[in-house]
């Protein structure tokens, strides 16, 4: 036991100068060779490269990113990884960026402001070749964020953007899946509308909103719209009981995300209430969790699949460099299911 603890330690503690020492050959030759220089001959590259296996020897990218200020690695900021939207945002990214050689530090916020600003500091001093962050739903300083493309590290914001003009970022259509939402259920003919957004404090919401009552409101219905906020699945799910049992019943609700969805949906289980029968239901959603219900929910389409490859290209521009910021929306589509 005792020898194998002593091993793992000094694997542990393995440096080029360990094994420049080891060989008797100065660090450079050392890092040369294992480098493949041509300028070191076969039997020396051989001998380090042996050695170095044995002792497993492990280069020290951290070191290596302060000497050449360059990182084959990206930072990704988000509120929650178990956020399905997140989840496919993140898988299609690391595709994405393992095909150009780049891996991913993946960190979540929680929502707070501190912990991201926490993730930030840690990306800034790993010297990350770039940052991709959905910001918390209280975030307003966005000094820290600015610092860092002062500094050679871009920062691309998705989906949870700021209202700030002056840097990139990439969403999800925010208008135009409210307006498809909106329309289909004026074509539905429904009067008595209950929408649930989400925190009014982001920009996300705000704009799905304007879009979702300009829409409303042009109709040349009677319509009734009641509006209610929710910043998660719980809030969602209590705002929809007591609006449900304490006033007249809406004939459709919409939801803002698909958080927001869920919570709505346990609502409408916990009451006995079926869709499209009792009420009907239609979501801005990624498009997975629709799918987990009978009938499937209708919604507009916003893809965390696609957003993803949108924001690697927009990233790849910026480390080529891009001198100038973009604002970049995909647009939505409305997936029709059974629940209007």
């Amino acid at each position: 036991m005792e020898k194998r603890i002593k091993q793992k330690v000094l694997k542990a503690s393995v440096t080029l100068k360990k094994l420049a020492d080891m060989l008797n050959l100065s660090v450079s030759t050392v890092s040369r060779a294992l480098k493949d220089h041509p300028d070191i001959s076969e039997s020396t590259k051989q001998k380090i490269r042996d050695l170095a296996a044995v002792l497993e020897y492990e280069p020290n990218t951290y070191a290596i990113n302060l000497r050449t200020n360059g990182s084959r690695e990206f930072g990704v900021i988000v509120p929650s990884v178990s956020n399905y939207f997140y989840q496919s945002f993140i898988s299609s990214l690391e595709e994405e960026a393992r095909l150009y050689g780049y891996s991913l530090l993946i960190l979540q916020s929680g929502d707070d402001p501190l912990i991201e600003q926490e993730n930030l500091k840690r990306c800034r001093q790993t010297r990350v070749a770039g940052v991709f962050v959905a910001i918390t739903s209280s975030t307003v300083d966005l000094t820290s964020f600015l610092k860092l493309t002062e500094i050679d590290i871009p920062v691309i914001f998705f989906d949870k953007v700021p209202s700030y003009e002056a840097c990139n970022k990439v969403c999800v259509g925010d208008t135009s899946a409210a307006v498809l939402g909106a329309e289909a259920l004026v074509q539905k003919g429904k009067l008595n509308i209950l929408a649930v957004f989400g925190d009014p404090r982001m920009s996300i919401t705000r704009k799905r909103e304007e879009a979702f009552t300009h829409v409303i409101e042009k109709a040349e219905l009677e319509t009734t719209l009641t509006k209610a906020y929710a910043g998660s699945f719980l809030e969602a799910l209590t705002v929809t009981e007591e609006l449900l049992t304490k006033a007249e019943r809406p004939d459709a609700i919409f939801c803002m995300s698909d958080e927001i969805l869920t919570g709505v949906m346990k609502c409408l289980q916990k009451l006995n209430l079926k869709t499209p029968q009792d009420i009907g239901v239609i979501a801005i959603s990624d498009g997975f969790i629709p799918t987990l219900y009978y009938p499937e929910i209708t919604y507009a389409e916003t893809s965390g699949t696609k957003l993803a490859k949108l924001s690697f290209t927009r990233m790849l521009s910026c480390l080529s460099g891009s001198p100038f910021v973009q604002e970049l929306r995909l647009d939505s589509i409305l997936v029709e299911g059974g629940s209007l």
